[in-house]
């Protein structure tokens, strides 16, 4: 059976319908407590590039069920209607799908990063390793019960 819509249409219909951020305009938001900047990429991704310092790790294969509080893999910070989650992948197409899928599922308070990780590190904005990030996540985590 041809495929009769290829990746690109289904890029470009969903970027057509979707929020999307350039760099410059996450690199200012990065600090604002109501912005959750989330990476979908795989973890291969992640180990050998790093990631966004503060981002929400949430692979591309988990992220409705991770969203959907009726799923057993619900994970509340989605739950929090007062943050936008900017979603981001390696080039800006999975988080274009992503984004729009979410959409689709109810969430108004989503966007997507424009060129992904890829234009991310080309303007040099700011990346921490996957042990750093680790570290960080573990540092937030003993604060927040203690």
């Amino acid at each position: 059976m041809p495929i009769t819509k290829g990746f690109r249409q289904l890029v470009d219909e969903a970027s057509a319908q979707i929020t999307t951020y350039s760099v410059a305009q996450v690199r200012e938001r990065l600090a604002d407590p109501r912005v959750q900047i989330v990476d979908i990429r795989d973890v291969r991704e992640l180990e050998r590039d790093g990631t966004v310092p503060g981002a929400l790790l949430a692979p591309r294969g988990m992220l409705e069920f991770w969203v959907d509080p009726a799923s057993p893999y619900f994970k509340p910070v989605f739950g929090d209607e007062g943050k936008e989650f900017i979603l981001f992948c390696g080039a800006g197409w999975r988080s274009a799908l992503a984004a729009k899928t979410l959409q689709d599922m109810g969430m108004a308070n989503v966007a997507h990063i424009d060129g992904g990780f890829a234009e991310w590190l080309k303007q040099a904005a700011p990346v921490e390793t996957l042990e750093a990030h680790r570290q960080a996540h573990e540092a937030r985590r003993a604060a927040a019960q203690a």
